[in-house]
């Protein structure tokens, strides 16, 4: 297939490059041209404006969205949609609030133009290997794009989850579960850290991954943070928040559905933004393994 995609930030360019290693043929187009940097040798296209970008695709014209929540969604929507027709297609396919979605699909509807919410999972080394994929819309544009879907996600790795907003939602509620799980591994190898016991904390991430209850990728990816540096010494127990678990908690409150683990792991991010804790330094050391996310460095004195 051919698609233009907008937005080549961490996981944009990792995506880009799967696009390309399945044969699809690429546009792409970012505010920043250092973001395009290599992309043009692995086979795509550098646009120099969403306008080039759009004029360069056939109908109907598939535009991918990998933005950061908010208003550069909003902002290049309304950028690109002067240059679409009816009967083209925008995926959304970063972490968008769902209810931002549905108002989304509407206003786009009204033009003839289609939109999809695609919720990603798989961090940086997924977008480029295969990701997971929970995928909301009309089912008929669905099924046309599922050629694309497949192609870049890993085997059983795609859903469709039904109307307009449910990919989103889904999404959401997975890393509202993605909170919890990690507040427990982290809370977990604080106690180890203080037992007075002297546990090599790799070895112990390295043994509960080989046939435990609890092994997990999440467990692989502390033991590479820990291989780098077995105490995390070097950054700061800081967890930032992107907005999906309040969002979890918000729908738990609206629904009246008990989520202490996920409402404590999303306070307990809160928290850390004051104290510096080993449990804060886990967590952090985990997001920045598996999405890349910035971690606050510690200060040689």
């Amino acid at each position: 297939m051919k698609l233009g995609l907008i937005g080549i930030g961490k996981m944009g360019y990792n995506l880009a490059e799967n696009f390309l290693d399945k044969g699809h043929e690429l546009i792409v187009y970012d505010i920043n041209p250092d973001n395009m940097k290599g992309l043009d040798t692995k086979g795509a296209n550098i646009a120099g404006s969403i306008e080039e970008l759009v004029n360069g695709l056939r109908a109907p014209k598939i535009i991918y969205l990998m933005l950061p929540v908010g208003d550069p969604v909003e902002q290049t929507i309304q950028a690109v949609v002067p240059y679409l027709s009816m009967g083209d297609i925008v995926i959304d396919g970063g972490n968008s609030h769902y209810k931002d979605t549905v108002r989304r699909y509407a206003m786009l509807k009204e033009r003839g133009i289609y939109y999809l919410d695609c919720g990603t999972s798989g961090g940086i080394s997924g977008a480029k290997q295969g990701v997971c994929l929970m995928i909301g819309g009309d089912r008929e544009i669905y099924d046309y794009c599922a050629p694309l879907f497949l192609s870049m996600s890993l085997a059983d790795g795609c859903i469709y989850t039904g109307p307009s907003g449910s990919g989103h939602y889904c999404k959401m509620i997975h890393n509202g579960i993605e909170y919890g799980m990690m507040q427990a591994i982290a809370e977990g190898f604080e106690l180890l850290q203080r037992s007075g016991f002297a546990y090599n904390l790799k070895e112990v991430a390295s043994v509960w991954n080989h046939g435990s209850v609890i092994r997990s990728w999440l467990m692989e990816l502390l033991e590479n943070a820990l291989s780098a540096d077995n105490t995390l010494s070097n950054i700061k127990g800081v967890m930032y928040s992107t907005g999906e678990g309040k969002w979890s908690v918000e729908e738990a409150l609206d629904n009246s559905v008990c989520t202490p683990v996920i409402a404590l792991s999303l306070l307990m991010r809160y928290r850390s933004l004051e104290t510096d804790t080993f449990s804060g330094k886990v967590v952090a050391a985990l997001r920045n393994q598996f999405g890349g996310h910035a971690v606050a460095k510690c200060i040689a004195e």
